[in-house]
């Protein structure tokens, strides 16, 4: 660990590290303050627009309670893992929106703002978190909940699909 560290300060010495990093004294024996993490989603590019654009008209689907429309998204292969309902494959997850369809009429999604992240993964496609509410009318009042989503798309000849699907903190 002190070798990588020693190998750090040495290598931003060489290299001017940032500027940032040039102006502001450093304690010995610490690395280089470092501007964006390693792990910071993809910012306003073209795959995060995509994804936007995916879970825009995905969801407009889902609104719409178009379920072909909205199965349309999920590849044959899809699992989807819910904390409160299990795993289930395609015909499940058709089936479970069809009956949430009809037992709330009115239930609608919308994206929670500034919680869209975006991910590349490497020859395969995105992974797309997310935080959603969920709102319907019961016993005459709004009731509305938040929860936490990650999708995995896979692109293929230019089209989208989700193969991978975990819902939670419902």
């Amino acid at each position: 660990m002190r070798r990588i560290l020693a190998l750090l300060l040495l290598l931003s010495a060489f290299t001017g590290a940032t500027a940032r990093a040039q102006s502001t004294p450093r304690k010995a024996g610490l690395p280089p303050p470092t501007t964006t993490p390693a792990s910071e989603p993809v910012v306003k590019d073209e795959l995060y627009q995509t994804v936007a654009r995916l879970d825009t008209e995905m969801f407009a689907a889902f609104n719409a309670h178009d379920v072909n429309k909205l199965m349309a998204y999920f590849a044959d292969n899809v699992e989807f893992y819910h904390d409160k309902g299990g795993l289930s494959n395609f015909a499940q997850t058709q089936e479970g929106f069809t009956r949430l369809f009809a037992q709330s009429p009115d239930i609608a999604r919308t994206l929670v703002p500034g919680t869209l992240e975006v991910y590349p993964v490497k020859n395969y496609g995105a992974l797309h978190i997310a935080t959603q509410r969920f709102c319907h009318v019961e016993n005459g009042r709004n009731d509305c909940g938040n929860s936490k989503f990650v999708m995995i798309w896979q692109q293929q000849a230019g089209t989208w699909k989700i193969t991978r699907v975990v819902s939670y903190d419902h």
